[in-house]
């Protein structure tokens, strides 16, 4: 299989989930601003959509979206524990948190990267994202994970989401658990690996 990932764009999170369930990946580089992959090709050749993740399976099958991404690839290894069971309750809580990093974190937060974001928007934005730290927060105030199964594919999503605050200029320093968290989840060995491979230090940066 090969991932198709930017650095540190929200693409890590399968980069993250493929390392920490031992899934192999080829990892092809994409050059978001002109497009391109380091062979010259044009990355829409890929996926049409032009952005990352996409991953493209054995057969040649193409999958997108970072949420289903990576439930795809922790399926492959039921025994890592990144995905829960079929039926079960965590597994249900995993996919409900991944929802909400994708339209409630990784929407607005992105919206911040586009500098033709207009200023209205982004000022609303600074003022909901705060609602949303203050409930992750007490969260994870009682648990090391977002659910009680463990480190899951959720988990990797808002680490690497929640990451781009430090670039944005957003303070997260009122909100210690979400701190910890990133701390937390910036220890783990496979994180590490993945951080490394795509050039970054302890935190994800979109480029």
């Amino acid at each position: 299989m090969q991932l198709y990932y930017a650095p540190g764009a929200c693409s890590l999170a399968a980069h993250i989930t493929a390392r920490e369930a031992g899934v192999p990946v080829d990892l092809v580089k994409v050059d978001i601003p002109t497009g391109r992959l380091e062979d010259g090709r044009e990355f829409r050749q890929v996926n049409p959509r032009g952005y990352v993740p996409a991953l493209v399976l054995d057969d040649g099958e193409l999958v997108t979206e970072a949420q289903v991404v990576v439930q795809y690839l922790a399926d492959l290894v039921p025994t890592s524990g990144l995905f829960p069971p079929p039926g079960t309750r965590d597994r249900l809580r995993v996919q409900e948190w991944l929802g909400y990093v994708a339209t409630e974190l990784h929407k607005p937060l992105g919206s911040l990267w586009d500098p033709s974001t207009p200023e209205a928007w982004r000022g609303k934005v600074r003022e909901w994202l705060p609602v949303r730290f203050a409930e992750l927060d007490a969260h994870l105030a009682t648990r090391p994970f977002l659910v009680g199964s463990g480190f899951t594919v959720a988990d990797a999503y808002l680490f690497v989401i929640l990451s781009w605050t430090r670039y944005l200029s957003i303070d997260l320093s009122p909100y210690p658990a979400l701190e910890a968290f990133l701390a937390r989840v910036a220890e783990r060995p496979k994180v590490r690996q993945a951080l490394a491979e795509e050039g970054l230090g302890g935190g994800a940066e979109p480029v």
